[in-house]
This record gives structure tokens, C-alpha cells and sequence, in this order.
């Protein structure tokens, strides 16, 4: 009964694979920068850049399509763009997935022990990293059904948290524009739509439906943006920019301040919608990297799982790094990295793919071009202000 679902909705399993590679740790950090940058210029900027990763993991699916053998990112740069596409985009996918699984391992830790206040952050984190290596070593089929699952509670937390919020304060917590923080949530929106080592495995998990794929990603892009507006909009209407300004640093993330300053429910509810946003992405993102090492560089498939998983645990057990701090460097430097590389295959693929894909967009120069310049801007932005500036 459960397998003829899941096979009859093979799209909608496809497309929760691409949502909950999406959403993860971003949507906590996203109500505090709308906070302070404007609650209307930054819902603004989370339709416009979602708009704008939508394209970018069309194009990503194209590529894919228009590829005969099976690869991560990285391989698909060095077919199209040679070997220094390939060092680029593995250094892309090595800071930005390594930052995002030692974020998860260290937020879902912390996030567990608030819930059930017992034991250690430490103790929860290792729970977690047991569970999601059992499910990851069970492969790709197995992972799209669990998110499928994850992603339908999320979304069902979200809407409960809205209907139990206490929203009499929306019109006066609700900021228009604040351009002294104009910059403030680019880095912040650009990791929450990072997605596009998911899409090969969307190829994975269709099999030979394959003529699927564009609306899978279609519905995989905009579901994101929906659930991140609606819950900047909750969030909101009970936060206000004073309220979060607060708090110490690390109390800023969304669960948290809302655990702070709201009904006790609601803290639970926020929580478990943490957990299972970090759970959904680590996931993807885990079988990714081993695809990277698998796939692209060749390496066995045991010593790929190895390399994936030794790394954060041993940044987690030493301490070596915080939250914040990684998630930053992810999504500014890594991500904008991994969307020009993402474009400029496209481009090449247009000319040098070796099958007849099952979707075909436009050149699409221009919006390359905007985004090229956009993501670059990012990366010199935020390399300034964490070298220069600080």
C-alpha cells in the first residue's frame, strides 16, 4: 500500500528530496535579518532570490539531463568546464556541504536538549548522527520516502504554529525597510535556498520517469519560498526588531526567541520544526557528498561514506566551531561559488551535452549574467567584512 503511493506520487517524492536539501538551518536565521533589514524589503528578497534558485536548479537539471553518465556537481564541471571547474566546484561543495552537516550535527544537538532537558547537547548530537547514518547507508529510495514524510509534518508544524501564534502585534512589529541592514540577510536567504547537489539525485529518484523532472524541481523551488514567507510572517507578528535585539547572540534564532517569547506550545512546535528541517537537509546533502567522493573522484563507496560523516563528528567532538560562524561561510562564499559554476555549465552543456535531455530552457544570457554579477558581489561583500572589517 505505502510502496504504491510513493511510486504513484514519484514527483512529489522527488521534489520533497530538493525541499529538504533546501530547508534547513536558514529559515531559523531568517526572521532576525528581516527583523532588523525590514520585514517588506526582505520578504522581497526571499521571493526574488527564490525566483532566482529556481532557475538555477532548472538549469542544474538540464545539465543533468543533457549528461549520459551519472554524476555530483563536481563531475559535471569538469565535463563541461575541465579541471579547474572541477577544483572550483569541489571546493564550493566541500566548504559549503562539510559547513552545512557540522551546522546540523551541532543544531540538532542543541535543539533535542531544549526539548527534552536532559542529558547533553553532546549526547543528542550523537543520537542524531546514528540515525541519519542508518538511514543514508540504506540509500537514496529510502531517504526520498523519509523526507516525503518529514517535509509533510514540517509544513503542518508551520501552519499550527501560525494558527496558536498571538498575532495582535504584527502591524506594530512589521518594518518596512531599514537600509543601514540592506545587506544583512543576503547571506543568511542565499544558504536557505541552497539545494542544487540535490537535483542529480532527483534523477535517481525518478528512475525512467526522467519527463518529470522540470515540474519536480518546479515544485521543489516554490515551496520553499511559500513556507519561508509565511513563517517570516509568523514569526513577525510575535518578534519585533527590539525583542530580537535583546537576546545574546545565539538566542537570535528564530525557535529560540519564539520559545522565549510566546506560549510554551509554540517553543515545541518551533523546536520540532528545527529538528526536522536540519534532519531533511542533512540527509541530502550527506548522500551528495557521497556521491562527490563516489562518482566523481572514484573513491569506494565505504570510503566515501567514511569521509563524509568522519570529518563533522570530529569538528563536533573537538568543538572547533560554532553555529553562526559556519553557516555564514557556507552560504556566502560557497554558495555564491557553486551558482556562477552552476550557470556557466548550463551554458556549455547548451553545446557539448551528450543525450537529448527531457526538458529544454532558453540561453537564458541575461539572468545568467544578473545572477553571475549578484553572487560575485556576495562573496566580495562578505570576504570584506569578515577580513577587512572585523
Amino acid at each position: 500500500m505505502k510502496r504504491g503511493f510513493f511510486n504513484k506520487h514519484i514527483t512529489l517524492v522527488a521534489a520533497t528530496t530538493l525541499i529538504g536539501t533546501i530547508v534547513g538551518a536558514g529559515i531559523l536565521g531568517i526572521p532576525y535579518v528581516l527583523a532588523k533589514a525590514g520585514f517588506l524589503y526582505g520578504l522581497l528578497l526571499i521571493v526574488a532570490m527564490g525566483i532566482a534558485f529556481m532557475f538555477l536548479n532548472l538549469f542544474t537539471g538540464e545539465v543533468v539531463l543533457r549528461t549520459k553518465k551519472q554524476h555530483q556537481l563536481t563531475g559535471y564541471a569538469e565535463k563541461y568546464l575541465g579541471k579547474w571547474g572541477k577544483g572550483f566546484m569541489g571546493l564550493a561543495m566541500f566548504v559549503a556541504t562539510y559547513g552545512a552537516l557540522t551546522a546540523y550535527l551541532i543544531g540538532e544537538g542543541a535543539t533535542l536538549y531544549s526539548i527534552f532537558k536532559w542529558g547533553s547537547p553532546l549526547l543528542y548530537t550523537l543520537i542524531f548522527f546514528a540515525i541519519t547514518f542508518v538511514i543514508i547507508y540504506k540509500g537514496v529510495k529510502a531517504t526520498g520516502k523519509t523526507e516525503f514524510i518529514l517535509i509533510s509534518l514540517l509544513i503542518l508544524i508551520v501552519v499550527l504554529i501560525g494558527v496558536l501564534s498571538p498575532q495582535k502585534n504584527f502591524l506594530n512589529n512589521f518594518s518596512i525597510f531599514n537600509p543601514a541592514f540592506f545587506f544583512l540577510p543576503y547571506g543568511v536567504i542565499l544558504f536557505a535556498f541552497m539545494g542544487s547537489p540535490a537535483v542529480p539525485e532527483l534523477q535517481e529518484v525518478l528512475g525512467k520517469n526522467k519527463k518529470l523532472m522540470k515540474r519536480a524541481i518546479i515544485i521543489g523551488s516554490i515551496t520553499p519560498i511559500i513556507l519561508y514567507v509565511v513563517f517570516s510572517l509568523i514569526i513577525g507578528s510575535i518578534i519585533g526588531v527590539e525583542q530580537f535585539d535583546a537576546l545574546a547572540p545565539n538566542d537570535r534564532i528564530a525557535t529560540i526567541a519564539l520559545q522565549i517569547y510566546s506560549q510554551p506550545i509554540l517553543g515545541i512546535f518551533a523546536n520540532l520544526l528545527a529538528v526536522l528541517a536540519m534532519f531533511t537537509s542533512f540527509l541530502t546533502l550527506g548522500i551528495a557528498l557521497i556521491e562527490v567522493y563516489h562518482y566523481d573522484y572514484k573513491l569506494n563507496y565505504y570510503l566515501s561514506l567514511f569521509l563524509t560523516f568522519s570529518l563533522p563528528l570530529v569538528i563536533v567532538l573537538l568543538d572547533l566551531t560554532n553555529f553562526l560562524a559556519v553557516l555564514g561561510v557556507s552560504g556566502a562564499f560557497a554558495g555564491g561559488l557553486e551558482g556562477i559554476l552552476i550557470i556557466l555549465m548550463y551554458w556549455k552543456a547548451k553545446i557539448k551535452g551528450d543525450r537529448k535531455p527531457e526538458y529544454k530552457l532558453g540561453k537564458n544570457f541575461l539572468l545568467g549574467t544578473i545572477l553571475i554579477v549578484m553572487f560575485a558581489l556576495g562573496i566580495i561583500y562578505q570576504l570584506w567584512q569578515n577580513f577587512f572589517l572585523n
